[in-house]
């Protein structure tokens, strides 16, 4: 399990948009995210560093600012 922080996140909009945005990016990851933190939890059988990569590209599509390893 691994967490990210997430920039730009203000509403619970923005948290489903990321969260859609890393289950595409990852299939089959759980994911979670925490707007008040602004942290993005989540669970897959991938290498740290892919991980962190997929994660990264989804947060950015979504629209926000990945802010890397939490």
């Amino acid at each position: 399990m691994s967490t990210y922080h997430v920039a730009g996140m203000k509403c619970g909009g923005c948290a489903v948009s990321v969260e859609q945005a890393v289950r595409e990016a990852v299939p089959g990851a759980q994911v979670s995210v925490d707007v008040d933190s602004g942290r993005v939890t989540v669970d897959a059988e991938l290498a740290p560093a892919e991980l962190s990569a997929k994660v990264e590209e989804a947060v950015e599509t979504a629209g926000f600012a990945f802010g890397g390893a939490a």
